[in-house]
């Protein structure tokens, strides 16, 4: 009974944990909206940095189109295509920071074709929020080259490109532009999934309690009497 109750404690509170960190997220994404010059400020601290993550942020800076990177096997609105990466020279400061774009479809007929989308030249203005490095897939080790890639590690980006590339990245927002998608999947925080299993534990705890008072204390009294 002790271990499955605690077992359910324990899930409550992995609950209460993803909770705070969504609630947490969504007052990131309410504050002020940021510019350049407050990242420009944060470049050489990596914990104030980290303080912006999802903080919403407009940035003007030049696109860096011959490093970008299209990451295969993403998709949107359940189709296959890529994640495409550019990184971007913020204005005013040394920082280069990757932008994930968007998304575009990948090409059926020619798998290494990469798609048609525009990268304006000069000063540009990209709005979206401050995010993570992209996540990784499954993958199978090795150095990847290339511009279509499985995934992009930040340290290996950094001896490729020679570039100052800091550890965040921008998810760019705003509507469809430049032959890219923007409706980005919201991540589902998963609480649901602890409070079942919790219900589990819990009565799993509830059923021990309730053998426990049959055999042990309800069937000797029966079996007495009966004697």
């Amino acid at each position: 009974m002790s271990v499955t109750f605690s077992l359910g404690l324990w899930q409550l509170g992995r609950a209460a944990e993803k909770t705070a960190f969504q609630d947490a997220k969504t007052q990131q994404a309410d504050k002020v909206t940021l510019d350049g010059r407050t990242l420009g400020s944060a470049l050489d601290d990596q914990a104030q940095r980290a303080g912006l993550i999802h903080r919403r942020m407009v940035l003007m800076g030049r696109w860096l189109p011959q490093h970008s990177v299209f990451l295969e096997n993403r998709q949107m609105n359940a189709k296959p295509g890529f994640f495409v990466l550019t990184p971007l020279q913020i204005e005013g400061t040394n920082g280069v920071i990757l932008v994930q774009r968007g998304w575009a479809q990948r090409s059926f007929n020619d798998r290494a074709a990469l798609p048609a989308i525009q990268t304006p030249e000069g000063q540009v203005k990209v709005e979206g929020h401050l995010a993570p490095w992209p996540s990784r897939l499954y993958d199978f080790g090795g150095v990847e080259q290339g511009p279509i890639r499985q995934n992009l590690d930040l340290q290996a980006f950094r001896q490729e490109t020679g570039l100052g590339l800091l550890e965040v990245s921008l998810l760019q927002s705003g509507p469809a532009s430049e032959g890219l998608l923007r409706e980005w999947p919201v991540v589902a925080s998963g609480v649901e999934k602890h409070y079942g299993y919790a219900f589990q534990w819990f009565g799993l705890s509830g059923l021990i309690a309730l053998l426990y008072v049959w055999f042990q204390i309800v069937q000797p009294r029966r079996q007495k009497r009966t004697a």
